[in-house]
């Protein structure tokens, strides 16, 4: 089976590299792919957003699968492009994936399916949430406990444009659920936890992402069970209903607060970083279940986990995520490697035959241990020996998640 992957980051890296170990894989492709897609298979200067080009790689290359990675072509409809061509694809449709491209197309679903929810509220008053309703790159969102920081937050989240969905703030801890659907049934893969403040402490503006582990503590199997059925198999079955069945990955990010499980949003895709922990993590074929949950089948397939757990750090340029990096060389690379260390691109380019930056968050350092603590200091040491200059990352990623998970 060959087998194309769209997107450029170290989401799109890491579910090249798991598809890349899959039984069965003919050829694996890219568009446009990174340098370090590049050591796995063949990138192509197509754009993640050229529905017609990537239509026209599929063909050429005679593509058994496609999956798409990021929100923004999904959201336009790349998936529904391609299906109408007779292409099978990973990824929703622009209808079913609008869950992430509107808030308030999500509150409705989630009003209709019965999912619990943080309850929107008729006026901006402190203490509140306000997002940006349509995509964001995981920026759009403003926590707001006090009056001044609510008009810091209008104004940040006014500048995407666009309506601005306001919510009642919920307290607790905030977990990602990932569950992969065929349009009807649901399989989940482990909980992962994010870290979205760009500096220690959950400190600074919010970023796409600049860490990740899993899994997270005191969730069992039936716990994970219990959270799929309360807030994405519910979901799954409303676009069904509607005539708009998802197939592809319906990411779920929770607030465990002491009244229950909350939604604070979905997304349409893997997430950035939880994927690059949970890749780590995978012990299977995920070529088969993508492939299946494509053909509208998830029945007679199954993705082992290994035991452990994983740990990510993002490496990100100085200014970000103010602004991003282009052109200075990175080093230490093959030495964080050498150290057991998966290195996720996310935004690097090539330059007479050397890795450059050429974006906000760089790179993404994975280590798998028997357990979280293990896992941390793998992949901080991995990360000391990566090196470019105004290079930084946080340091408290999963710090502190060991006590929470053998308790």
């Amino acid at each position: 089976m060959g087998v194309l992957v769209v997107g450029s980051g170290g989401r799109e890296h890491a579910l090249a590299w798991r598809l890349a170990r899959s039984p069965g894989l003919r050829e694996l492709h890219a568009a446009p792919g990174n340098p370090g897609i590049a050591r796995l298979g063949t990138c192509h200067p197509i754009a993640a957003d050229d529905a017609d080009g990537l239509l026209s790689l599929a063909r050429a290359i005679r593509a058994d699968l496609v999956v798409v990675g990021p929100e923004v072509p999904l959201v336009a409809g790349l998936a529904d492009h391609l299906r109408h061509a007779g292409i099978a694809v990973f990824g929703p449709g622009g209808e079913a994936a609008r869950i992430e491209g509107s808030k308030a197309f999500a509150k409705e679903v989630m009003a209709a399916a019965g999912v619990p929810t943080a309850a929107r509220l008729e006026r901006a008053v402190a203490p509140c949430v306000v997002k940006a309703d349509g995509l964001a790159a995981g920026k759009g969102v403003a926590v707001c406990r006090t009056e001044a920081e609510l008009r810091e937050g209008l104004a940040a989240v006014g500048a995407f444009g666009g309506e601005a969905v306001v919510e009642e703030l919920l307290e607790g801890s905030e977990i990602s659920v990932f569950g992969i659907s065929d349009g009807v049934d649901v399989l989940a893969l482990p909980v992962a936890r994010d870290y979205k403040r760009a500096y220690d402490g959950d400190d600074g503006p919010n970023t796409g992402g600049m860490g990740s582990y899993a899994p997270v503590g005191g969730i069992d199997a039936d716990g994970l069970a219990g959270l799929v059925e309360l807030t994405i198999a519910p979901v799954v079955a409303e676009l069904r209903r509607r005539g708009t069945p998802f197939v592809g990955t319906v990411f779920a990010g929770l607030m465990l607060t002491e009244s229950g499980p909350r939604v604070l949003e979905y997304n349409c895709r893997f997430g950035d970083p939880e994927t690059q922990s949970l890749m780590a993590l995978v012990d299977g074929d995920l070529r088969a279940v993508l492939a299946a949950a494509a053909a509208g089948d998830l029945g007679g397939v199954s993705l082992s986990i290994a035991e452990g757990a994983a740990v990510t750090v993002v490496l990100a340029a100085g200014d970000y995520p103010a602004r991003g990096d282009v052109g200075t060389p990175i080093h230490g690379i093959d030495r964080a490697e050498k150290l057991g260390a998966h290195v996720f691109h996310a935004g690097t380019s090539m330059r007479d035959g050397a890795v450059v930056t050429n974006g906000g968050r760089v790179l993404n350092v994975t280590a798998t241990g028997a357990s979280l603590v293990d896992a941390r200091l793998r992949a901080y040491e991995a990360a000391a020996a990566i090196a470019w200059e105004g290079m930084r990352y946080r340091r408290d990623i999963a710090e502190g998640a060991e006590a929470s998970a053998s308790g």
